[in-house]
């Protein structure tokens, strides 16, 4: 680590701050994957959590200019409010209408969105997974589910379709993938290379009862199961896809490689994406 951060009275006036915003944000690893990225590269940044109250994100960006913040990550409630508010937006958050990322420069304050970003890179790095060319069937409309179907037409697939209790939502979603895009129904999970639960269910804090749209029971050998939930590192539908012999990925990974793309935009610097797996890892498996 730097000087710096080895000096007793760091952090300092001279340190450059950033955070995440969030109602609730105590729970975020954010913090913690980005600290561990700063101190791997030697910076004398750090980065904390501000609990922003609903309707409050326009406070909370006034704040950023005011106070100097060099960036924030977003998280539930205020990714759509940020999106709005912000000078500028990159051409991916322009199309999710949806900010999880804020870089400040100078007094202009430019967001962007990671989400499917990080669900690319985990695919690639975590599964040996390649989207191009591939089908691909995303279930849920949510913010999650439309930055994955827009990531992985992007990447190349052939074919995305979203599965979502809401008609019109899954529309929605799906047109973010053009012509590779459509609607479809829990059976066409059987013809899916992918299959993406974009969805809560399983986490953790979420009803037991909660009944997922596609069942595991009909995913096999040949296809890839992602559930974006980090939080069990592997919930039941997980487990069960794996049972039938369906390969499984947990969230984590598109947590740290969307957390590592926003270290990237603040700091101009590739991230050190083993330091921050590291670093997860080590408080999901601790006691």
């Amino acid at each position: 680590m730097t000087a710096g951060r080895d000096a007793p009275h760091w952090p300092s006036a001279a340190t450059t701050v950033v955070g995440i915003i969030g109602d609730p944000v105590a729970h975020s690893l954010s913090p913690l994957l980005h600290n561990a990225a700063f101190a791997a590269l030697g910076l004398d940044w750090v980065s904390v959590g501000f609990a922003v109250a609903p309707g409050r994100a326009a406070a909370a960006l006034e704040g950023m200019r005011a106070l100097r913040v060099a960036g924030l990550s977003v998280t539930m409630p205020h990714k759509s409010d940020v999106a709005a508010l912000v000078d500028e937006r990159t051409a991916v958050a322009e199309r999710l209408g949806a900010v999880n990322c804020v870089t400040r420069r100078g007094e202009v304050l430019l967001g962007h969105n990671t989400d499917g970003e990080g669900l690319v890179a985990s695919l690639r790095h975590g599964a040996g997974f390649d989207p191009a060319g591939r089908r691909a069937l995303v279930v849920g409309a949510g913010g999650a589910g439309r930055a994955a179907v827009l990531a992985l037409a992007e990447a190349g697939a052939s074919e995305v379709v979203v599965v979502n209790r809401s008609a019109d939502r899954a529309a929605i979603a799906a047109a973010l993938a053009g012509p590779v895009g459509r609607v479809g129904t829990p059976a066409d999970a059987a013809d899916a290379d992918l299959v993406v639960e974009a969805t809560p269910v399983g986490m953790d804090g979420v009803a037991d009862d909660a009944v997922p749209l596609v069942d595991p029971a009909g995913l096999g050998a040949g296809q890839l199961a992602v559930d974006l939930v980090y939080r069990p590192a592997q919930t039941a539908w997980l487990a069960a896809a794996a049972a039938n012999g369906a390969a499984v990925l947990g969230g984590l990974g598109m947590l740290v490689h969307q957390a590592a793309a926003i270290v990237a935009a603040w700091t101009g610097r590739d991230a050190p994406v083993a330091a921050m797996w590291r670093a997860a890892t080590e408080v999901l498996d601790g006691p």
